[in-house]
């Protein structure tokens, strides 16, 4: 069996869902793919299902009744994956947004470098970040300030959402305990992960925002972030985290 699975959440991406099926699956490394797709009204799930046929074996499909946060996507893919034997289980978007060509950067990070979790980091060599106007840019990565302050993660990039995680991480942490459905999301997993003494390393990559698609950033994605950051400290601090 393959030892590692892709998990893409998707909601109204049919612009870029062939090419990033048809990227992912072409990788000198092979991997599986998995689509969770939250009923998207402009048929995405649709299109994967097409696709099914060409990639058999290869690209899954889990449809739900309704958008219902990055979050419970991938923590549904999580489960998913754990039911099976994949042994390194990846994040990332549907936009183009992460190289499918880092794939295997991430994937060595973790089979050869001694990682639990490798992170796609924009920010550990400096700024590498293309297309985002500055004011993104800069909200990005005082965010990720913001976390290593309060949390004291020495982590660079701590909103990264192009990652992967070696089984026993997902098998470590309790992934019914986790709370939030935006990108701070992302900031929670990494942050059980530094709190069960599990090893972190980040890797370099070049971050291009999106050219076709909708982003799905929100002022409450924003919110959620800033104080699900304050709430995962005072959890840890008082032992219920």
């Amino acid at each position: 069996m393959n030892d590692s699975i892709v998990i893409i959440p998707t909601y109204n991406e049919i612009e870029n869902i062939e090419s990033i099926v048809r990227a992912v699956l072409s990788q000198h490394k092979s991997f599986h793919l998995l689509i969770i797709d939250d009923n998207s009204p402009d048929f995405t799930a649709d299109k994967v299902i097409a696709l099914q046929e060409e990639f058999s074996g290869r690209l899954f499909l889990e449809k739900r009744a309704k958008k219902s946060g990055l979050g419970t996507a991938y923590v549904h893919g999580f489960k998913w994956a754990l039911e099976r034997e994949y042994e390194f289980i990846f994040e990332m978007d549907a936009d183009f947004s992460h190289n499918p060509n880092d794939l295997e950067k991430l994937y060595d990070a973790c089979h050869f470098g001694g990682a639990d979790l490798a992170i796609g980091s924009r920010y550990v060599t400096g700024v590498n970040v293309v297309n985002w106007p500055l004011s993104r840019v800069l909200m990005s990565y005082f965010a990720s300030v913001y976390v290593k302050f309060i949390t004291g993660m020495k982590i660079h990039d701590a909103t990264a959402g192009f990652v992967c995680y070696k089984r026993n991480v997902l098998e470590t942490i309790n992934l019914n305990k986790i709370k939030f459905v935006g990108y701070a999301f992302q900031i929670e997993m990494k942050y059980r992960t530094y709190c069960a003494k599990f090893e972190i390393k980040e890797v370099p990559i070049i971050f291009t925002d999106r050219t076709k698609g909708v982003s799905k950033m929100s002022n409450a994605i924003i919110k959620e972030a800033i104080l699900g950051v304050i709430s995962l400290r005072l959890k840890k601090l008082v032992n219920s985290l």
